[in-house]
């Protein structure tokens, strides 16, 4: 008997109450953390033990992860490198450097809207978008 792991319902799990959204800023990931920490009073670390790894032409691919979890509620912020060395996390979002998951806890519209109002605020941030789920192809690609 062989058993059969489903992508779909553990990627539709993962996916629960969470938000996307999708940063177009040609900057450094350390530098835009720090930018991050520095506007928000958050504390963005690399986890190394998430780091998303894919293998596309018999090349591997790394792709940071950094993270941060509020301190008096369950909501953890993930921040994802879109690219690394000429490949794409998510290559339907090209035109993105960073992927923002909000994951844990409910996020109201007027949250995210007040999240993304700030982050067009910081200098290099060209673009935020929210990316809901009918935009992602490869989002299995965000889970870890």
């Amino acid at each position: 008997m062989r058993l059969i792991l489903d992508h779909k319902d553990l990627t539709d799990s993962f996916f629960e109450d969470t938000r996307l959204l999708g940063i177009m800023a040609p900057v450094k990931d350390y530098q835009f953390c720090w930018q991050l920490n520095n506007l928000f009073g958050f504390d963005f670390r690399i986890n190394n033990d998430i780091e998303i790894q894919l293998t596309r032409k018999q090349r591997h691919y790394f792709f940071a992860v950094y993270e941060f979890a509020e301190k008096y509620n369950s909501l953890v912020h993930y921040l994802y490198n879109n690219q690394f060395d000429g490949e794409y996390l998510l290559p339907e979002f090209k035109h993105l450097d960073f992927l923002w998951l909000l994951k844990g806890d409910v996020v109201s519209d007027y949250a995210l809207l007040q999240l993304i109002n700030s982050l067009r605020t910081l200098k290099g941030v060209q673009l935020v978008v929210e990316l809901t789920d009918e935009k992602i192809r490869n989002k299995e690609h965000l889970v870890f």
